[in-house]
């Protein structure tokens, strides 16, 4: 098969957008659902004159998080893959012959019969002895590989945009029209991110946008609760 061949068919799996597409999608739920609860709940708590400062300070202060957080979690995995690397290494230099045997294991338990699945083992160690037990032991693979400067951007980028949603709405001309306007808008931006979000990882649509719906709907109605109780508190 040619090389132009195998890239086409590789291209159909969604496996490689994972670097990016988890912090994506979780930056623009985040914006919609954080921008939209804390403007709620100022409205809810009724207090107009600081709703536009909120959603503006809330965006910015929650894309920046958002992207510190993504890439300090994604650099964490990226470390203990890089661990796990080294390990694999010394492993190799200290024991090839139990590592080879590790696996004709490995790919027994995957149904080859032993004397198969030693012919696999020696032809993938005498290729990239390394490679083999990334990909075949730890699950370590190119395409897959954590990517922190690439999710830290995807994160700040859409959690702006998901945030920008609400904020939109918030322009409405009085303070109830814009509750129902914020709302309003946050709903259709959640069903907008769980589209996009199944199209781009090819799953069910009605699935992944009601999983997204419901969970951003109940985000806001919590933290229109609290805003509530915050103003007949009197605190």
């Amino acid at each position: 098969m040619a090389l132009e061949d195998v890239y086409l068919r590789n291209a159909h799996h969604k496996i490689h957008k994972a670097g990016w597409l988890r912090a994506a999608v979780l930056g623009a739920n985040d914006g919609l659902v954080s921008t939209a609860s804390l403007m709620i709940g100022v409205s809810a708590a009724q207090a107009e004159g600081f709703l536009i400062t909120a959603g503006a300070a809330g965006i910015a202060a929650g894309a920046m998080s958002m992207a510190v957080g993504e890439y300090i979690s994604v650099r964490s995995q990226n470390d203990i893959e890089e661990s796990d690397r080294l390990l694999e290494i010394e492993h190799l230099a200290v024991d090839p012959e139990g590592e080879l045997e590790e696996l004709i294991e490995i790919y027994m338990k995957r149904g080859l019969d032993r004397d198969l699945a030693s012919k696999v083992a020696k032809t993938m160690t005498e290729k990239d002895a390394l490679e083999a037990h990334l990909r075949d032991e730890l699950g370590q693979f190119p395409h897959t590989k954590a990517r922190p400067v690439q999710a830290a951007i995807a994160s700040a980028v859409s959690f702006t945009l998901g945030g920008l949603v609400p904020f939109v709405g918030a322009l409405a001309p009085t303070l109830g029209t814009k509750v129902i306007s914020i709302i309003g808008f946050t709903v259709a931006g959640l069903i907008g991110t769980g589209l996009l979000s199944a199209r781009t990882a090819g799953s069910p649509y009605l699935k992944t946008t009601m999983r997204i719906l419901i969970g951003g709907s109940l985000g806001m109605a919590i933290t229109a609760g609290i805003g509530s109780l915050v103003h007949l508190t009197g605190i």
